[in-house]
């Protein structure tokens, strides 16, 4: 089997759709589908079940897929390396963040480093921040920008770039609001993640029980919301910093404060022996 083939075969066990994995593979779907049946009589072992409406892993194909993972990253490894001992690395990198941390880090993260290697391609996804840590250990992206996690899983490095405080937020026509949140004050919180964690332990911590007004996926949402009124947010102070509202919100003095974020880069510990890899990271400047 040869290393395009795995390619192919990963993209259809991240998508499972013959459209979108062909797409990404620069291929029909006709010939997509007889790249994976060929797959599958090298191996023998059916990988996918499949019928007109939906496309699935089986066991073995799931077995197959942290297989290929592992072959896919010996070879960048080694291709890499090759590369390094003619002396100019080239190849590609793959990174996923939050919109906000795309206009709030990259340019001082990649400035240097497109200098110093400019045959390296940046690839960039952007969606939601919870997803980061997930795609990393999935092996579907090198990098993440993301908050740490309380617990940090095993097998990942961390570098943080940046120190970010929890804010709680209020709408500046309601002067009212000003004052700490209690039992009656309506709140906007994230559905999830390392924000809603720790406001949930503030509330805990001060005996209240919370009035959730909304419950919001995305931190902009939130200040959007605070601004018409609608009640008391927390989000993080670059996620305020970057946004058009902000000069509709006010920041409240709240004691206790809540525990901030440490933003930083996480990858895979086993990728830094890649040279692509080790490259990068060795660039990161660490916040203080």
């Amino acid at each position: 089997m040869d290393i395009k083939q795995l390619k192919q075969f990963v993209h259809l066990a991240d998508t499972l759709h013959f459209g979108r994995a062909s797409e990404a593979s620069h291929i029909s779907p006709s010939a997509l589908s007889r790249s994976i049946k060929q797959l599958e009589e090298e191996v023998g072992a059916e990988l996918f079940e499949r019928d007109n409406r939906s496309v699935a892993l089986t066991t073995d194909g799931d077995i197959f897929l942290s297989y290929a993972r592992d072959a896919l990253s010996q070879w960048d490894m080694i291709r890499t390396q090759l590369m390094e001992r003619s002396g100019e690395l080239q190849g590609e990198i793959s990174m996923y963040c939050s919109v906000t941390a795309s206009y709030s880090f990259l340019f001082d993260i990649l400035s240097e480093f497109r200098h110093n290697y400019p045959k390296i391609e940046i690839k960039l996804h952007t969606g939601d921040p919870e997803h980061a840590i997930a795609r990393v250990i999935a092996g579907d992206e090198d990098f993440a920008i993301t908050a740490k996690p309380d617990i940090l899983p095993s097998g990942l490095a961390f570098k943080t770039i940046a120190l970010s405080p929890l804010l709680f937020i209020a709408p500046k026509k309601r002067s009212a609001q000003r004052q700490a949140p209690d039992a009656n004050t309506p709140m906007i919180l994230s559905e999830t993640g390392l924000a809603r964690k720790r406001v949930d332990r503030w509330f805990k911590d001060q005996q209240i029980k919370p009035h959730i007004y909304a419950q919001v996926a995305g931190n902009e949402a939130i200040v959007s919301m605070v601004s018409l009124g609608f009640g008391i947010g927390v989000v993080p102070k670059i996620v305020l910093q970057n946004s058009p509202l902000a000069n509709t919100v006010e920041v409240l003095q709240i004691e206790p404060e809540l525990k901030g974020y440490e933003v930083g880069i996480v990858t895979l510990e086993k990728k830094l022996k890649s040279p692509l890899i080790s490259a990068f990271w060795s660039q990161l400047k660490t916040a203080r």
